[in-house]
């Protein structure tokens, strides 16, 4: 019983959460688009999204982020995996808010650390274990509360993505029918 899609479904979360894999998951199931907003900001920006934290900075790309986020949510319907902090910026939120469904993919510290540990292609890991798990307890302090806004929150656990998306797909559809959003 999958209720009419009438608005982006936006997924938030800390990276590693599984928001690209569920959310192609999720999109072929409403038989949408996936756009992975990290992958769109690196077609912008003609580079990695970790060479551009590089060459421009953390400003820069929020900046950019931002824009290309705004572009997306002012097109067509689809199914869009935001970068892991684009949600903590006030104008990506409110926007996000006001044109999009928000979807929360909430995974607990132990989860986030074996999906990051030696993934080097991410900007803001570091490489070190201790350092890593620093990285993410400090995230999701400041990360959580302002995740916490999203109009769904799913757990992202440690099962396939399938099973999760379908949990997702199931949170979406009820709430389709009873907000009418």
């Amino acid at each position: 019983m999958d209720a009419k899609i009438k608005k982006t479904i936006m997924i938030i979360g800390m990276m590693g959460s599984g928001k690209s894999s569920i959310g192609r998951r999720i999109a072929a199931h409403y038989n949408l688009p996936f756009i992975d907003s990290d992958k769109e900001v690196e077609k912008a920006a003609y580079c990695s999204v970790k060479d551009f934290f590089e060459l421009y900075g953390a400003d820069e790309f929020h900046r950019c982020e931002h824009r290309v986020i705004e572009r997306l949510l002012n097109g067509d319907i689809c199914i869009l995996s935001s970068g892991g902090d684009a949600f903590l910026h006030p104008e990506t939120r409110a926007l996000a808010k006001k044109k999009a469904i928000t979807v929360w993919l909430r995974a607990d510290e132990e989860l986030l650390y074996k999906r990051l540990k030696g993934r080097d292609r991410r900007p803001q890991i570091p490489q070190d274990p201790e350092a890593l798990k620093g990285v993410i307890a400090n995230f999701l302090a400041v990360r959580t509360p302002i995740y916490s806004e999203a109009d769904l929150t799913i757990e992202s656990l440690d099962e396939s993505s399938d099973k999760t998306a379908k949990r997702v797909i199931s949170a979406l559809d009820l709430f389709l029918m009873n907000n009418k959003k």
